[in-house]
This record gives structure tokens, C-alpha cells and sequence, in this order.
């Protein structure tokens, strides 16, 4: 028969009942979006994301009809959900999927009907309702592991000679779209048919390159790849700085298939050190969203299924002068790819993994070859993907071994990061994460000594893999959390007393959180020694001091049982301990890390971090390098003053670099603020660096002083790099 797909989206109001992992409830007394988590149901659920002796699982149901004549074939797909997804179709069993991260396709064509349907989805209640062996998204920050179909349901009904998938490889040389599409018949007996490839501008809906097989063998109950490459008409390529995109459609006669993908190419340059974009150098400057940990915040609600809430928050990272991201520690539903293609910001797209040192010895890598096949497939024609990230922070061998068994799956070669193992390929990236003031104190002058490559021998990283040379990406450093009201974290309370003191006040704990992050950005690129930077991070959670429970990270708490870890708290005989003293204690545990939001709502970063943090990462970048308490005299008061700049962009920039001096006070000044003390021209070359030695005077009165480099920059905004210095009379 002749049949083009139909999409049914199963989103919206579902109903949803606990109870155990094998029976049903016999009532659904609440309801629940979805997408979305267990934690929006109405009424609201008690204790959700606990290992609570409440329940054992969260049921899902809602009806939907079927109308015409019954397809031949009918697939439903969830995308993601938590904690392991059971899918039953008008009473009958339709399959399960385990993993937690990646879709779950369910062939329910033999319970399907016409007419009203109902079908019944079961997810854990918790991070240990799936085996050890099943990758489960633990995080030594996180408390509540909530579960819910967080991500789109939909069902899919189309004929017998149908689309499994398609991946897009750009050619952006040759401006061709090589199309490998997998085919299936799913009747018994052969046939031939057409299949026919058409690409559209995505905005326009221009045809922009057609082609077709015209007589293509459908073997009975198999499945076959085709391969065809298509010439776009004026091609277009897509960037951070024009995100074009293309649709392409893929017809049988039983079928139309639709994806989205941009003409692009992204690799890192071994020599360089750099990343290449579309053929040219192009270095990273972003942040990350922790978007698992957001999930807990009590500001959550339902704003990561809110496309104008997402747009926002991808949005302010271009204003914020950067042009990627990395999904860190989970992903995020699969709207925020398609906003990141639609907003240009390249993602390094990691997967929910960090044991550390402490790997469970279930989880082997034949599984994790299964969850990283999965993963590619769904997301190898974004745009916006640059980078298969397979771990954070993680010691050993095992997702070393899936990488091996998966890179060649995808035709693009994206580059890999493999967090902490020790498997990396020449055309890696090597991860990161130079913590300066983890001990709890910090000196800005020896940190200016180090390397300016982490990895090298004497630089500052808590990478425990071998370097082995190559691009290096910097997507965590800092180490200078505060919470959203302006408090340390329980991670940097050492780091902000020893700068400033007891009894600081917000402005000075802010002023000083951004001051010296910019001061670590403009250090770690100026130098141009990595190939991007990302700091931690935009969005996570905000758990302020709330008490002095039990350090929520201790590595016992991993895979421990609800008595174990009720026992770690308690520090009592589990027995005896209460039932809901784990979530007391939680509930009133600091969090060690935070974000940049001060209004969630309208994703507003704190007003005086984006001031000084966005200079830090403007495409011409500028760093006064001077570092630690400067103090002047008459005797060395004329001291030039070394300026780095740097251009990250193709073409050269030119214009002029003051600088300002200004007296120190508590408030921060405007931007322009402060008396010139000198004028020179400035000329920086396409991704160039201008090193400056600039003659200046210092002022005559003793006192604290702003010294500011601004660089005046033609078409361009001022951007500022500031120091303190101290006039004595010595």
C-alpha cells in the first residue's frame, strides 16, 4: 500500500499513579506533563527522586485514537525518560528500555488499533530502579535523582518500505550533502520502488538540491543502506555567526522522513592547537548548562520544556560573547538541540558519566558501544554537535573501548573528548579543568606563572590522563562559585575568606568573584596556547547555606543502599535511624557549586559578573599582565605597562588602546570612568597577538587605584581588562 508517515505527538496531560514494578495501579488519581519530570505532577507527589520505600516506580497513562484505515507499520518512539521505560498498549507488553539518555523505540503495530488506545508507560523511581550495568547518570553533587518522561513521546505510522534513519555528511568543499539513509521493508513480500532525496532551505523552503533512485530492491522483512550525494544550490554554510540550516526530506512509497542539518564541518587542528571551523581557525569561548542539577533546583518548574525559557537561555550566551556550550553531565530534551542549530552555538555534547575513580565494575563496554550508538545516531545531524563528549572526570578503560567501537559510525569524524581515560585519538580534544583556589586559597601571581597549556609539565589541571600533546579545552576552571544570593558555596567559603575576610559584603563577594574570573579568562586566553574555553557554568543549581548536614559528595553515597547512606549520615546503626532523615538531611545540604543566574525566571546573570566576564571573552581580547597586590612608588611609578591583545576573529581589527586610572571604590564604576593616562594605536591580525609596552604616569597622590586597558576597536564595542594598584609614598 501507499502511505506517507504520520506523527501522532503524544505530549501534553498524562495521567500518572505509583506504586511497584510489575502491576499496574489500578487508579490514575493525578496528572503530569510530558515531557517533563514526576516532581510537576498535580496533586504533588511526596519524597520524589529518593530511594523512598513509598514506591518502586511512577505509571504513565493516556488514551489517543487512530483514525482510517491501520497502518502497516507503527513505531513509538520516547525520547528519553527516567529511570528505565516499560511501554504497554492496551494491556499488552510493547518492550522496555533500560537506558536513561537515549530514545526507546517500541514496535506497537500487533496492539494497535483503530479507534481509542491507551497506552501505559513505567519508569524507576529512582537512579538504582535500573542495574548497575545500565549507564544511570550519577553526579557526587546531585541529591535528588528525579524520574519522568523528560523528553517527547511520539508515534510513528507509516508503510511497509519506510525510513529507519538517515545521517547527513556536509561536504562543504564540493558544497554536497552525502545522504546514508537505512531502509526497511517490513512486509514479507519484495518489491521496488523510488526513493527520492529533496533539500530545502529551512526558512525559505527553497528547494535548494534534489536527487533520487529510481528503482531501488526491497528485500522482504530486511533492511538496506543507500548512499546518494546531493549538490546544494548556493550553499550556504552554518556558524555561530550565520546558524543557516537545511531540511532534507527522504521519500519511499511508504514513506516521507524529515531532518534537519547545516552545511558545516568542525575538526581540531593537532599542530595548531586550534579548532577549524567550515575550513578556518576558530577558538572556543563558552560556558556550560548542568541541566541534571537544575532539575532539583527549587526554581525548576517546567522552564526546560518552555521553548521561549530555553530561546532566552540560549540566547544569553551570545550576548555573553561566547559560541558554545558543553552539555555537561546529561542531556538536555532534544528542543534545546534544535534551538542551539537555530541560535549557532556549537555543543560539545556530554555524556552522563562521572565515577571518578570509582567505575562500577557492572557497567562494561558493550553496553555503553549499545547507549553511545543510540546517542549518535539521534543527534549526528545537528549542526550544532561538534564534539562526542564520552565522560567527565572518569578514570579507566571502559569508555575508551566504546569509543573505539563507535567513532567510524559517524561519517562527519567529529572529534572526541574522553574526559579523564586515557583513550584519545590524534584528532581529540585533551580535557581540562584547572581549578586554581580548590584548596581553599589563592595566589593570582603564582597562578600567572603557570603554563599557559594545562596538561603541560607544572601546569594547574586535575586531569589525571596523560597529555600526549594536542588541542587542549579548558571546560571547567575558576573555582569561584556563589550562590544566586550572593554567598559562597560550600566549595569556595575558604577561597572568599581568605581574600576578603570575615563578614564580606554581597557587592565585594560578587566584585571579586567577577574581577578575578576575568582576570583567569584573559590569562588562559591571551596566551592562545587551548583551543577553547568554557567555564562552569551558566545554569545548574543554587543551594545555599541551609544547615550543616553530611558532605553530600562523599564517595560512599554513589551506590550505596537508602540504609547505607541513611547510615553515612547519621553516623548512627541504619536500623535505628529515622525513615526520613535522608531527605532531611539533604533537603538542608550546601551546594559546593552554583551559577551565573540571578533571575531564573527571566535568565538574568548577575549584573556585575556579565560586566567584566564579557569583556573577558570578546573576540579581541585584552589583558593587563600584571598580576597580585602592585604596588608604586615614585621610583618605579613610570613602569610601562605590559598589555596583551588578542584577535580571534578572520580579519584584522584596528583602532586604539587607552588606559584609565581611576580612584578604587566599593562601587564599580562606570565603564568609562577614570582619567586617561595614555593613547597608542592598535593593529592585531586575523587571529593574531599584539604583546604592548605602554608608557604611562602614575598618579602623584597615594592611594588604591583602578588601572583599566580599553580597547577602542573600529565597529566594534570598548572592551576592558582592569587591575587594582596601590600608590605609596616609598
Amino acid at each position: 500500500m501507499t502511505s506517507i508517515r504520520k506523527v501522532l505527538r503524544l505530549d501534553g496531560k498524562w495521567q500518572i499513579a505509583e506504586g511497584g514494578m510489575e502491576e499496574c495501579p489500578p487508579t490514575f488519581d493525578r496528572v503530569v506533563p510530558v515531557p517533563g519530570l514526576v516532581d510537576l505532577a498535580t496533586p504533588a507527589f511526596e519524597q520524589v527522586g529518593l530511594n523512598s520505600p513509598r514506591r518502586e516506580a511512577f505509571w504513565y497513562r493516556r488514551t489517543f485514537r487512530v483514525t482510517g484505515e491501520m497502518p502497516p507499520v507503527a513505531l513509538l518512539k520516547v525520547y528519553k525518560a527516567t529511570y528505565g521505560t516499560r511501554v504497554m498498549v492496551n494491556g499488552h507488553f510493547a518492550g522496555e528500555h533500560l537506558p536513561c539518555f537515549t530514545p526507546g523505540w517500541f514496535d506497537v503495530r500487533p496492539h494497535l488499533k483503530r479507534g481509542p488506545n491507551e497506552i501505559v508507560i513505567r519508569v524507576g523511581a529512582w537512579r538504582e530502579s535500573v542495574p548497575r550495568s545500565v549507564a544511570d547518570g550519577f553526579d557526587f553533587e546531585k541529591i535528588r535523582y528525579s524520574p519522568g518522561i523528560y523528553d517527547s513521546v511520539e508515534l510513528h505510522l507509516t508503510g511497509t518500505q519506510h525510513v529507519v534513519r538517515v545521517q547527513t555528511v556536509p561536504d562543504i568543499e564540493a558544497q554536497t550533502v552525502r545522504v546514508v539513509a537505512l531502509l526497511r521493508n517490513a512486509g514479507s513480500e519484495a518489491g521496488t520502488g523510488a526513493v527520492r532525496f529533496t533539500v530545502r532551505e529551512s526558512r525559505s523552503r527553497c528547494v535548494a538540491g534534489i536527487a533520487e533512485l529510481p528503482d531501488v530492491d526491497f528485500a522482504p522483512d530486511a533492511e538496506q543502506e543507500v548512499v546518494v550525494s546531493i549538490p546544494i544550490h548556493d550553499c550556504r554554510l552554518w556558524s555561530p555567526e550565520d546558524p543557516f540550516l537545511y531540511d532534507l526530506e527522504v521519500s519511499t512509497v511508504g514513506d516521507s522522513f524529515e531532518t534537519r542539518f547545516g552545511m558545516r564541518s568542525f575538526r581540531f587542528d593537532r599542530e595548531t592547537g586550534f579548532g577549524v571551523l567550515n575550513g578556518k581557525r576558530y577558538p572556543l569561548r563558552g560556558s556550560n548548562t548542568c541541566l541534571f542539577r537544575f532539575f532539583e533546583d527549587s526554581e525548576c518548574g517546567n522552564k526546560p520544556w518552555d521553548a521561549k525559557w530555553v530561546r532566552r537561555l540560549h540566547r544569553r550566551v551570545k550576548e555573553m560573547n561566547w559560541n558554545s556550550m558543553r552539555y555537561c553531565i546529561g542531556f538536555p530534551p532534544e528542543a534545546w538541540y534544535r534551538i542551539a542549530d537555530e541560535e549557532g552555538i556549537l555543543i560539545q555534547d556530554e555524556f552522563p558519566i562521572w565515577y571518578v575513580n570509582r567505575w562500577p565494575e557492572e557497567l562494561k563496554s558493550d553496553q555503553l558501544v549499545r547507549e553511545f550508538t543510540e546517542w549518535m545516531q539521534e543527534r549526528w545531524n545537528h549542526a550544532c554537535v561538534v564534539i562526542w563528549d564520552a565522560q567527565n572526570e572518569t578514570e579507566g578503560e571502559v569508555t575508551g573501548e566504546a569509543i573505539r567501537a563507535v567513532r567510524n559510525l559517524d561519517l562527519s569524524n567529529r572529534p572526541w573528548d574522553n574526559g579523564w581515560g586515557h583513550y584519545r585519538e590524534e584528532t581529540d580534544v585533551f580535557e581540562a579543568h584547572p581549578y586554581a583556589g580548590i584548596g581553599g586559597t589563592l595566589d593570582m601571581v603564582d597562578f600567572a606563572k603557570r603554563p599557559p597549556r594545562p596538561g603541560l609539565e607544572g601546569s594547574l589541571t586535575n586531569n589525571t590522563a596523560p597529555y600526549g600533546g594536542g588541542p587542549v579545552i579548558i571546560n571547567e576552571y575558576a573555582w569561584l562559585w556563589l550562590n544566586r544570593n550572593g554567598t559562597p558555596t560550600k566549595g569556595t567559603q575558604a577561597v572568599y575568606a581568605s581574600l576578603l575576610g570575615a563578614n564580606p559584603t554581597i557587592d565585594q563577594l560578587r566584585t571579586t568573584r567577577a574581577r578575578l574570573f576575568a582576570a583567569k579568562t584573559e590569562f588562559w586566553r591571551s596566551h592562545q596556547q587551548v583551543a577553547g574555553i568554557q567555564h562552569f557554568c551558566l545554569l545548574g543549581f543554587s543551594r545555599p547555606g541551609m544547615g550543616t548536614a553530611p558532605d553530600a559528595v562523599h564517595p560512599e553515597l554513589m551506590h550505596g543502599s537508602q540504609g547505607e547512606i541513611i547510615g553515612l549520615i547519621s553516623r548512627k546503626d541504619p536500623q535505628t535511624a529515622a525513615p526520613n532523615l535522608l531527605s532531611d538531611a539533604y533537603g538542608n545540604t550546601e551546594g559546593m557549586t552554583s551559577d551565573d543566574l540571578v533571575n531564573v525566571e527571566k535568565v538574568l546573570i548577575e549584573p556585575i559578573f556579565q560586566r567584566f566576564v564579557r569583556d573577558a571573552f570578546d573576540p579581541v581580547g585584552v589583558m593587563i599582565d600584571w598580576w597580585g597586590d602592585l604596588q608604586f612608588a615614585p621610583r618605579d611609578a613610570n613602569r610601562p605597562v605590559p598589555v596583551a591583545v588578542i584577535n580571534d576573529l578572520p580579519d584584522e581589527v584596528r583602532g586604539e588602546l587607552l588606559l584609565r586610572i581611576s580612584p578604587n571604590t566599593q562601587v564599580v564604576p562606570p565603564r568609562r570612568a577614570g582619567k586617561i593616562v595614555a593613547r597608542v594605536p592598535l593593529h592585531v591580525t586575523p587571529h593574531g597577538r599584539t604583546l604592548l609596552q605602554i608608557p604611562w604616569t602614575a598618579p602623584a597622590n597615594q592611594g588604591e587605584y583602578h588601572l583599566v586597558a580599553e580597547a577602542r576597536l573600529s565597529g566594534r564595542r570598548a572592551v576592558q581588562s582592569w587591575r587594582d594598584l596601590t600608590v605609596t609614598k616609598i
